[in-house]
């Protein structure tokens, strides 16, 4: 079970799609003056080398963050490719870029160090981090302890969809929960439905995250509509967002290891309780996503809501 590291995968189009979805509804949420407790299920090592040696052997983020900042950018030859970027997009690229110097983009910043970005000192907004991988753990201790950010960030070694339980409802009532497990074993699909169910139990008005990558597995299919006959039977709303780069079949063609770049083609958000912003951030983000990151058959993206 503790074979997958983000670390691999860090900047790709998922988490594009993941972290401007992310930062979109953070930003709503911190609108109100009331404190706001995040929590993270599986929050990986929280930071991410682009130059180093996982991220540049699999080289997705030249597939995802670094292809859609060449192309925003005003230094791209012609100008960007698309000249009124979506707000959500351009928000996503400039948080980004505060951890990296210059145009440089060999750093990039995982959910936790996103997250906690735009949480509020003054506010008391609060942070919890579970992450279970032994590598990750300490690396995320590490990078964490780096921020002094003191009370507001709490890092456990614990099994985030154990660990959530005893933090809803959260004192200030409000809530905003982010869950990303590796999928790996087939059974997190059952246990991403399960917590979804009893977190909506505890905390019916908490607003929950939850990212899957769109794969030929039967239970990667049915997820998204368990998620959406929870939501609905629970009376809140919902909103489902997906983004597929498609197939390169240029690459394919030239007999290119599909290992590279090639890998996961789509992945999808599944938000319960949504600000109701998001829809319209995403209406304009989503077809941008798809114009850039795009690269040949099966490239497109969905967007529904409910509830």
């Amino acid at each position: 079970m503790f074979s997958y590291r983000h670390a691999f995968h860090a900047g790709n189009h998922a988490d594009v799609l993941k972290h401007t979805m992310v930062i979109a509804m953070l930003r709503h949420l911190t609108e109100k003056d009331t404190a706001l407790v995040a929590i993270d299920t599986h929050a990986g090592a929280g930071l991410y080398r682009l130059d180093g040696d996982y991220a540049g052997t699999s080289g997705e983020a030249a597939e995802g963050v670094l292809k859609l900042a060449a192309a925003l950018s005003d230094k791209n030859p012609g100008g960007p490719a698309i000249k009124d970027i979506a707000p959500a997009l351009q928000d996503y690229l400039s948080l980004i870029a505060t951890f990296n110097k210059g145009d440089s983009h060999s750093v990039y910043p995982g959910s936790p160090f996103i997250i906690q970005s735009l949480l509020r000192t003054e506010a008391r907004d609060k942070l919890k981090l579970f992450e279970l991988h032994p590598t990750d753990i300490k690396a995320l201790a590490g990078n964490i302890a780096q921020l002094n950010a003191g009370r507001q960030v709490a890092v456990a070694r614990e099994d985030g969809f154990e660990g959530l339980k005893a933090f809803l409802p959260p004192p200030s009532r409000r809530a905003f929960v982010l869950i990303d497990p590796s999928y790996e074993i087939k059974s997190d699909y059952g246990k991403v439905s399960a917590c979804i169910q009893d977190s909506l139990t505890r905390f019916a008005t908490g607003t929950y995250a939850v990212w899957y990558p769109i794969i030929p597995r039967p239970e990667a299919h049915d997820l998204p509509r368990r998620l959406k006959t929870l939501a609905n039977r629970a009376g809140k709303s919902w909103l489902h967002a997906t983004l597929a780069i498609g197939q390169d079949e240029e690459r394919k063609t030239l007999g290119e290891p599909a290992a590279r770049g090639q890998g996961l083609t789509a992945s999808g958000m599944f938000v319960v309780n949504p600000p109701h912003t998001l829809k319209g951030a995403l209406q304009l983000a989503l077809p941008q996503m798809v114009q850039i990151l795009g690269r040949g058959k099966g490239q497109g993206h969905t967007l529904e809501s409910g509830g």
